[in-house]
């Protein structure tokens, strides 16, 4: 599939054979660059797209499908942020939202992906009481058949899959990484 995104390892525009999520230490200064792809080597992967979070990979990750739309979520969300406004303290917390989209789109339908997908996930953190537009390290990837379809944004079917499908994990992970952080952080 193409992929279009800001994951740390193979991010930007590229064919990948699928994506991983990585899971660090919370105080994580690695070099991210041979760590993922030394990642991707231990686990038998090749040209995949690889995010990394410190949060509890197998504890917060939800799925959520919607017509031609998977989202693979998983949110921590100890730094929250708002575009604009900062600098924030640094602290580890990510959101990573992958998209697989089983239909043909053109690059510019997947940057439009990306837009819808963040306006959902804005929505949702707004909607859960955080003060934030996302965290301070938030990956996005969309991974999509090469093709026609220009549009993804909220007026379409597609738009309004991916709205779904990005609202309904990200609620359900920060659900999960609230119950397993511990975190003195609370929604507002």
């Amino acid at each position: 599939m193409l992929a279009l995104g800001n994951a740390p390892h193979r991010g930007g525009l590229t064919r990948a054979n699928g994506f991983f999520f990585m899971m660090v230490p919370k105080n994580y200064s690695g070099d991210y660059k041979a760590d993922c792809l030394a990642f991707e080597r231990e686990n038998g992967l090749e040209n995949f797209v690889g995010f990394m979070t410190a949060a509890d990979v197998e504890k917060v990750l939800s799925i959520s499908k919607s017509g031609s739309v998977t989202a693979y979520v998983t949110a921590g969300i100890t730094n929250p942020a708002i575009a604009g406004e900062g600098p924030p303290p640094w602290k580890p917390g990510t959101i990573n939202i992958a998209l697989v989209i089983e239909e043909g789109l053109t690059v510019g339908a997947m940057a439009n992906s990306i837009m819808t997908a963040t306006e959902a996930k804005t929505y949702t953190l707004l909607k859960l009481g955080y003060n934030a537009t996302g965290t301070t390290s938030d990956g996005i990837g969309i991974f999509a058949f090469k093709g026609e379809k220009e549009w993804a944004g909220t007026a379409t079917e597609l738009g309004l899959n991916i709205g779904r499908v990005v609202r309904g994990a990200l609620e359900e992970s920060l659900m999960k990484w609230k119950r397993g952080c511990h975190s003195p952080l609370t929604a507002r």
